[in-house]
């Protein structure tokens, strides 16, 4: 069955559907990852965005359960030069995602680098283009748009009851594969709402603020919580939680153009010259700052990787340290938070 994409300026790209018919509706973004298509699909990161993969082949190792970064996909729909399978296409179907494989990537990934994120379409099966530019035009734009209250766990849970420190980690769309490694280091973990209160979390022996998506900014209430505990309890942010404590703190952020989406994103430490190869999935940014607590900088567009807040405990980085999926140099660096945390507590 023929589907196409519709991009809000007029562009089309046609394909063929792949996985469940209808249409779907968001951001048209890409990501340059070779692998973890199936991490991709469910990171909650992805919410209300419809992802283009850049690898040629996608599909091409089959699918697993324990490869999910949540319970179901969240992005809205996917698109790819071809889709190996049946085993991805049809774990696709099951979930209801609309997928087209045969699309010019390569061009609708031009298109994007030199537009912008574009709010889109996709339709698999037969339908009006024009009709589709026309829905496309009348949805909101990602700016100004709080979407953690969509992806966030509903209430408090215990993720692991055992551990050196007691970890309270804020879902704000957070993925299993960080708090497998919160857990591997040694951490007891439960796991709040994106509303969590601050008495509710200063109760813990460390906070971790998660990734997420949509823009930070709107997130005035979790922006006034991440300030309310600075100074009281260490604090890491990853992504979402990054740009929530660098507000908290004072920083700016702002919109990126194509967002940084993929496995091979350079990022310098600046404390140590050392360029760590990581992975990203952020359509937001804090702004450029030559401020001494901006640790981490990105060697694409010179935005903030990393902060470093010493007096108050609190450090964030942007890229996803946990690796899930992605290059293993930023690994350490939950391990490493951890065991200070809890060699804190016991001081």
């Amino acid at each position: 069955m023929t589907g196409f994409l519709a991009l809000e300026d007029g562009t089309v790209f046609r394909g063929e559907s792949v996985a469940a018919d209808g249409f779907a509706v968001g951001e048209a973004v890409f990501t340059t990852a070779m692998t973890g298509y199936q991490e991709v699909v469910t990171d909650p990161s992805f919410a209300q965005q419809l992802v283009c993969f850049t690898a040629p082949m996608v599909g091409n190792y089959g699918v697993a359960e324990g490869r999910s970064e949540s319970s179901r996909p969240h992005a809205r729909a996917v698109l790819m030069r071809e889709a190996r399978g049946p085993a991805w296409t049809d774990w696709l179907h099951e979930r209801g995602l609309v997928a087209l494989t045969g699309i010019d990537t390569r061009s609708l990934v031009l298109k994007l680098r030199e537009s912008g994120a574009l709010r889109a379409v996709v339709v698999a099966g037969e339908g009006s283009v024009e009709q589709a530019v026309s829905v496309a035009r009348a949805q909101a734009p990602m700016s100004g748009r709080a979407l953690a209250a969509g992806v966030s766990t509903p209430r408090p849970y215990v993720y692991s009851d055992a551990g050196r420190a007691r970890i309270a980690v804020v879902d704000y769309g957070c993925k299993r594969s960080i708090l497998r490694r919160l857990a591997g280091a040694g951490a007891a973990v439960t796991v709040f709402p994106h509303d969590a209160t601050c008495e509710e979390l200063e109760r813990f022996d460390g906070v971790l603020l998660s990734n997420g998506p949509g823009d930070p900014e709107p997130l005035v209430g979790q922006i006034a919580v991440v300030r309310e505990l600075l100074g009281r309890l260490p604090i890491l942010g990853i992504c979402l939680g990054h740009q929530l404590l660098a507000l908290a703190a004072g920083h700016e952020t702002f919109k990126l153009p194509f967002g940084h989406r993929g496995a091979n994103h350079p990022v310098l430490e600046r404390g140590t010259g050392r360029v760590l190869v990581t992975s990203q999935n952020h359509g937001f940014a804090v702004a450029p700052s030559e401020a001494r607590e901006a640790t981490h900088v990105s060697l694409y567009d010179g935005t903030v990787e990393g902060l470093d807040f010493p007096l108050e405990h609190a450090r964030s980085v942007q890229f996803h340290p946990e690796a899930g999926p992605g290059p293993h140099d930023a690994r350490p660096l939950i391990d490493r938070w951890v065991e200070e945390v809890a060699h804190a507590e016991a001081a």
